[in-house]
């Protein structure tokens, strides 16, 4: 009797394991359908919306693209160095992060400034050595206004240059993990320990997700 409990309760145990283990995150954003034929039949393609082909100015003065994040999961994110508000405790909560898949070359990290006047990559590059960011891994990026702002919106940020608000830039503090399709996999608030957490665990559901 007692071996056939043992029995359910590891054939049990190891079901939830497997469960846990296919746990995938979604693709976040409106997806459309479409059709298209193949061999002479109609099929029907589901398309979800992707990050587009970029290029910014690092802290580096190097020109980086969507191409350094090919094969690789990231979080992305929407800052400016002298952000009076939410943006150190954002990029504080990224940085914990950032030491947790320091190392692993799976996993990077991009900082958009949306103050495209004052930060230059000098100034980017000081920001980013005060905040400990000794490697390639977390890249900080400038542009021009609109290819900033522009791709704010791919990433479901809202950006805005306002004189009114502190520090002349009014933005939202949200962590968006990308997958290696450029899709998102999940949005969380820059500035809550607690969605930081969630986020940390997600990636490593996406991680899991490309073995």
């Amino acid at each position: 009797m007692i071996k056939n409990i043992l029995a359910v309760a590891t054939v049990c145990l190891a079901f939830l394991a497997c469960q846990s283990n296919s746990k995938k995150l979604p693709i976040i954003g409106d997806r459309e359908v479409a059709e298209k034929v193949v061999d002479g039949k109609t099929v029907i393609d589901t398309i979800y919306p992707a990050i587009p082909k970029f290029e910014f100015l690092n802290q580096d003065s190097v020109l980086i693209s969507d191409k350094n994040f090919e094969n690789k999961i990231y979080v992305a994110n929407f800052f400016f160095t002298h952000c009076p508000s939410i943006c150190p405790t954002m990029q504080r909560n990224l940085l914990k992060a950032y030491e947790k898949f320091k190392g692993n070359s799976g996993v990077a990290f991009l900082s958009h400034s949306i103050d495209f006047k004052h930060d230059q990559p000098h100034v980017l590059k000081s920001y980013a050595t005060k905040l400990g960011i000794d490697n390639d891994q977390w890249q900080f990026v400038t542009g021009s206004k609109a290819d900033i702002y522009g791709i704010s919106d791919k990433y479901l940020v809202f950006t805005k240059e306002d004189e009114n608000v502190a520090g002349g830039y009014d933005h939202s503090g949200y962590l968006v993990l990308i997958d290696h399709d450029k899709h998102i996999r999940g949005v969380y608030d820059g500035t809550s320990d607690e969605e930081t957490e969630k986020l940390l665990s997600d990636i490593d559901i996406l991680l899991a997700e490309y073995k």
